[in-house]
C-alpha cells in the first residue's frame, strides 16, 4: 500500500479523511494499492472532492498531485506558521490571455538599443499596467503575485480572507465591464498553493 498526498495541514481535527502526522503537521492522505495508476481518472475526480471537502474545513497547503508515502521530502518549518497566520485565508487566480499578438519589433527599425529593448518589452507583455493595476486595487488582496505562464497568457495568485470571496467574484464582474477586450478567468477559492512554494514539494 502507498499513500497518496492531498494537502498540508496544521490540525489532525481539520482533516476528514486519512491522516498522518509529519512532524508537528499532518498530511491528508488517500490509500491506493501499489499497483493503482495514478492517473486513473476517477481517482482524479475522488482527490478533487477531497480537496474541496478539505478547504471547506479549513485552508491548507495543496501537494502536486502524484506525491506519495513513502516516500516524501521533509516538510519545511515555515510552513506551520504559515498555515497559523493563514487559516482564515485562500487563494485566488486571475488567469488572463493576451487579447492578440504583438508583433515582435524588428532592430534595424529602432536608432538606438535602449529604444529597441523598450519596444521589445512592451511586445512581450501580455496585458497593459492599467489593467494590472485595476485587478490589484479591485481585489484589494492581503498579497499579489503575477507570473508569466507562457508567451499569451499571465496569472495573477491573489492571497485573501474567505469572507470576502463573493465580493472577489463580484470585483471581477466589474473588471470585465471596465476591460472588455481583456479576456481572464477569474477562479477559486484554492488552497495554498503560490504563497507557500508548494510546487516545490
Amino acid at each position: 500500500m502507498k499513500s497518496l498526498v492531498v494537502g498540508i495541514h496544521l490540525h489532525r481535527e481539520d482533516i476528514h479523511v486519512d491522516a498522518i502526522a509529519a512532524g508537528d503537521l499532518w498530511l491528508s492522505v488517500v490509500p491506493l494499492a501499489d499497483d493503482r495508476p495514478l492517473a486513473d481518472r476517477d481517482l482524479l475526480l475522488h482527490v478533487a472532492k477531497i480537496r474541496g471537502e478539505l478547504l471547506d474545513r479549513a485552508t491548507f497547503i495543496a501537494v502536486r498531485y502524484g506525491t506519495v508515502v513513502p516516500p516524501l521530502q521533509p516538510l519545511r518549518p515555515e510552513w506551520r506558521n504559515l498555515l497559523g497566520a493563514n487559516r482564515a485565508n485562500v487563494e485566488m487566480t486571475l488567469k488572463v490571455a493576451a487579447p492578440s499578438p504583438k508583433p515582435r519589433p524588428r532592430r534595424e527599425d529602432f536608432e538606438n538599443g535602449a529604444a529597441y529593448l523598450h519596444a521589445l518589452h512592451d511586445s512581450t507583455a501580455i496585458v497593459d499596467d492599467p489593467f494590472r493595476q485595476a485587478a490589484e486595487r479591485a481585489f484589494d488582496a492581503i498579497e499579489t503575485r503575477w507570473q508569466a505562464r507562457d508567451n499569451a497568457s499571465l496569472e495573477m495568485a491573489a492571497l485573501i480572507p474567505r469572507a470576502r470571496i463573493e465580493e472577489i467574484f463580484t470585483a471581477g464582474e466589474q473588471l470585465k465591464r471596465d476591460f472588455p477586450r481583456i479576456p481572464f478567468l477569474l477562479s477559486g477559492p484554492w488552497p495554498l498553493e503560490v504563497f507557500a512554494n508548494a510546487d516545490q514539494q
